[in-house]
């Protein structure tokens, strides 16, 4: 038996027989007695000589008529709209373009006025593929990294062909959070200190702009009536080495936040309110520090005061300070940079979170209202002055890891007693 049908995306007939499928166009039926003959004009070649007339089927498996002359007509009828009878060459009429976001999928297929054969140049799209037994559809791509593709494609039949550019577009996903960090007793996250010693650190008393740096972040305490370190950076000898250190503090059943600077017996301490952090409730923290002195005059504590600023979902807060040895004068090593941990204990505990961490390589105090952003989570990185260093707590990371997403992309946090049930879906709303 022979198949013959019109596949109407391809404009052209199917004919299925022993020799297998045949992808035609530009034919025409004839009747000699009770036997059917299929001409191929284009190139002026039977396809089918002599054949009976019942050995015709569309594919359905239904005849194409009781004798020769209505399976002659019943075929010719498919055959004169199809191929190029007129003897066109073929135009593409699909999209010459195709979007995609990172991880998507390609499905794309490609249509032509008298197409008849199909060419795809592939070369410069890994993972994309033509599908089987449909050279005209495309598949795949989910592997491609945001940018733009050139696919070059043919639509070609007897009388010419087509040639044009298929431009591929692969973005990357929108902004979403969905994740966070989670910390119960013994909870932290390290990573290599020496990477911010451009950042945090300094060398000496602080020489100006070049110190400057901005922290932001969103916490959501847990009620304790310990105090528990939020972030650390600084020498290892908290005792007499300089250092940074954000904590949270209990006042009877109130909390607020204390950002300690210097070491444990030089210093500077800075607390917001009783009562400014509320517990189970998620707040937008930015510090900063404008790089300028921070002690050694008795005179001069006040200065050393303004050095920094502390918002609270994006109102500046009036600081209760007080000091140790009229603040520090020294430098602040690159020994440990840790989010739930001191140097050692005052651990971050009972489930408080962390998410979205910034962290800047100068004073954005002026831009405090911009990067709290009404309490709403954005992408930190479309801002005119991108931080250095970000982590997303979980958005785009592997357990144990915490990607670096910055302009500098190079400081990764390791979970420490950590699991990857750490990472929740609990996030600023």
């Amino acid at each position: 038996m022979l198949t013959i049908y019109k596949d109407i995306n391809a404009n052209a007939i199917f004919i299925e027989d022993a020799n297998g499928v045949q992808f035609l166009n530009s034919l025409q039926a004839s009747a000699s007695g009770d036997n059917v003959t299929v001409l191929d004009l284009a190139r002026d070649i039977e396809i089918v000589t002599e054949t009976h007339y019942s050995e015709f089927e569309d594919q359905a498996g239904a005849t194409y008529g009781s004798n020769a002359v209505e399976v002659v007509n019943a075929l010719n009828t498919i055959f004169q709209t199809a191929g190029t009878p007129t003897g066109s060459a073929p135009t593409i009429t699909s999209s010459l373009t195709i979007a995609l976001v990172e991880g998507q999928t390609v499905n794309y297929e490609l249509t032509a006025d008298f197409g008849v054969g199909y060419e795809w140049d592939l070369s410069n799209v890994a993972g994309i593929t033509t599908v089987e037994g449909n050279v005209r559809k495309l598949v795949g791509g989910s592997s491609l990294s945001a940018g733009t593709y050139n696919i070059p494609v043919k639509a070609i039949n007897y009388n010419g062909e087509d040639s044009d550019t298929i431009v591929l577009t692969v973005s990357t996903p929108p902004f979403a959070n969905t994740k966070s960090v989670q910390f119960s007793n013994q909870d932290w996250l390290g990573a290599n200190a020496g990477i911010l010693q451009n950042v945090l650190g300094r060398s000496s008393n602080g020489s100006g702009s070049s110190d400057a740096w901005t922290i932001s972040l969103f916490y959501k305490p847990s009620a304790t009536s310990q105090g528990q370190t939020i972030l650390y950076y600084g020498d290892n000898d908290a005792a007499n080495g300089g250092c940074i250190q954000v904590m949270q503090i209990s006042s009877g059943n109130n909390y607020l936040l204390r950002l300690k600077y210097g070491s444990n017996n030089n210093n500077l301490r800075l607390q917001t309110s009783n009562g400014s952090l509320v517990a189970n409730t998620w707040v937008h923290i930015i510090i900063s520090y404008d790089g300028g002195t921070t002690g050694s005059a008795s005179g001069s504590l006040n200065d050393y005061y303004g050095r920094f600023k502390i918002y609270l979902d994006g109102v500046l807060q009036t600081t209760n300070n007080s000091q140790s040895n009229f603040g520090w004068s020294g430098s602040v090593d690159p020994d440990s940079w840790r989010v739930g941990r001191f140097t050692s204990g005052t651990y971050m505990r009972n489930n408080s979170k962390v998410d979205e961490l910034n962290i800047w390589d100068s004073d954005q105090s002026s831009n405090a209202s911009e990067l709290y952003n009404n309490g709403v989570v954005f992408d930190t990185m479309t801002l005119t002055d991108q931080p250095v260093h970000r982590w997303r707590m979980g958005d785009g990371d592997t357990f144990p890891y915490l990607f670096d997403t910055g302009s500098a992309a190079n400081c990764i946090f390791i979970m420490n007693n950590m699991t990857a049930a750490n990472i929740v879906s609990d996030v600023p709303s």
